[in-house]
């Protein structure tokens, strides 16, 4: 009988193990369900006007690149920003910071110097703070560009491409503009408090009299450009690939994104590799893999005055911004117009991604760093815009044709693989 007892107390004791486990383990699913249901409705919450729309942008795999390499490659949709782009994160921090350490003041003027992306988002992000946008862009950019800025409201100059040395290079210009918006907003101040101003006749302004003063962006130089991308982009990356990156590769023009983005992933993890993909008539490659700017011969004297000889906007430069100086990176890779317009015709037909050119050009680096690393590495890059601001060059069929660039390629033969 005894036996009969001691079997049946662990029978029971059995039985409360089994319940235990199973109340455990409805708790648990129950749990996990919850989190799932509460991460769907974080979803749905509502964003609290345009700016906090910007951000959080899907992370996306490239399923044409990641079969084609054996890696996961994979893509942050920064076109699904409220302004279009990657630049309205650089947009949001410029102004924030200039309001709150009293350099720009609602009713201000933010100008800049911009081939398109950034301005777009300047002006997208300015009304949302009470502020207006002055832009200053080469005639060389895509038309379609100014077009969106004069619709967005503000107001636009286009100027010959020069040196940046040059007193009239596009940016030059727009710090110019925000000191005359500052005068501007000077005189008015003395005219409401009675006093005298002087009275010599200039040029007529700008800028409406009731401007509060003018702020100029330089998102070269401005660290703004890069604390977006460190407090921002960085952050996301790594949560949404759970830390499982192996390599980050984009293109470099302020070297905002670049500089933010690797300076984030190298602190979470040294094993991160960051890579920068260059185009043609770009220093940085030289600067990045050589530790020059230009090669022997540049450096003699041969070199343009204004040498970007590549179809690619928004990329590429032959001096070093204080952003791209902010980057940790492992090493470079250098593209051209030819892989960045077969890239974009690829991704379109293979993925139903209509990219525009440097999107196209950091997917050419995804690529460079899948081939250099081997299969197996989980590798992010940038998606910047849409082909939607490339419609009078990078994809029109007339352009392309008359730089030799009809694309050809059926499969990814123009990267090596077959």
């Amino acid at each position: 009988m005894a036996s009969v007892r001691i079997t049946g107390a662990v029978v029971a004791a059995a039985t409360m193990v089994m319940l235990s486990y199973c109340y455990l383990g409805l708790f648990r699913f129950s749990d996990k369900f919850s989190t799932e249901k509460k991460k769907k409705k974080d979803k749905l919450i509502r964003r609290n006007g345009l700016v906090d729309a910007i951000g959080n942008t899907p992370l996306i795999r490239i399923n044409s690149l990641s079969e084609a390499t054996g890696c996961e490659i994979l893509g942050k949709c920064e076109f699904l920003n409220p302004g279009g782009s990657v630049k309205d994160r650089v947009a949001v921090k410029i102004i924030q910071e200039a309001l709150e350490c009293g350099k720009l003041f609602r009713g201000g003027i933010v100008t800049e110097g911009s081939a398109g992306s950034t301005a777009i988002s300047l002006a997208t992000v300015a009304p949302a703070y009470g502020c207006k946008c002055h832009v200053v862009i080469p005639d060389d950019a895509a038309i379609e560009k100014s077009q969106i800025l004069e619709a967005l409201g503000a107001t636009v100059e286009r100027v010959r491409p020069v040196s940046i040395t040059h007193k009239d290079h596009y940016v030059n210009i727009a710090r110019r503009r925000a000191d005359e918006a500052n005068e501007l907003a000077s005189k008015g101040r003395l005219v409401a408090r009675g006093e005298k101003t002087n009275e010599e006749e200039k040029e007529p302004s700008l800028f409406s009299d009731s401007v509060t003063g003018g702020f100029f962006a330089d998102q070269f130089e401005n660290l703004a450009n890069y604390r977006a991308h460190y407090e921002g982009t960085g952050p996301e990356i790594w949560d949404q690939t759970h830390g499982n990156i192996d390599a980050f590769v984009a293109a470099a023009g302020t070297g905002g994104t670049l500089a933010g983005v690797s300076r984030f992933l190298q602190a979470k993890s040294e094993r991160v590799k960051c890579f920068l993909i260059d185009p043609p008539g770009s220093g940085l490659y030289n600067k990045v893999t050589r530790g020059v700017m230009y090669t022997r011969e540049e450096a003699e004297g041969r070199r343009l005055k204004n040498p970007f000889d590549t179809i690619t906007e928004g990329i590429g430069i032959n001096r070093l911004t204080q952003n791209f100086l902010m980057a940790k990176l492992d090493g470079g890779f250098r593209g051209t117009d030819k892989e960045a317009v077969e890239m974009s015709r690829f991704l379109l037909n293979k993925d139903g991604l209509f990219v525009g050119s440097s999107s196209a050009m950091n997917c050419v680096g995804a690529v460079r760093v899948a081939q250099a690393l081997g299969p197996g590495h989980t590798i992010v890059t940038i998606l910047c815009d849409s082909g939607m601001r490339h419609l009078s060059k990078f994809h029109d069929p007339d352009y392309l044709s008359l730089y030799g660039l009809t694309p050809t390629a059926t499969g990814l033969e123009f990267m090596g693989i077959k």
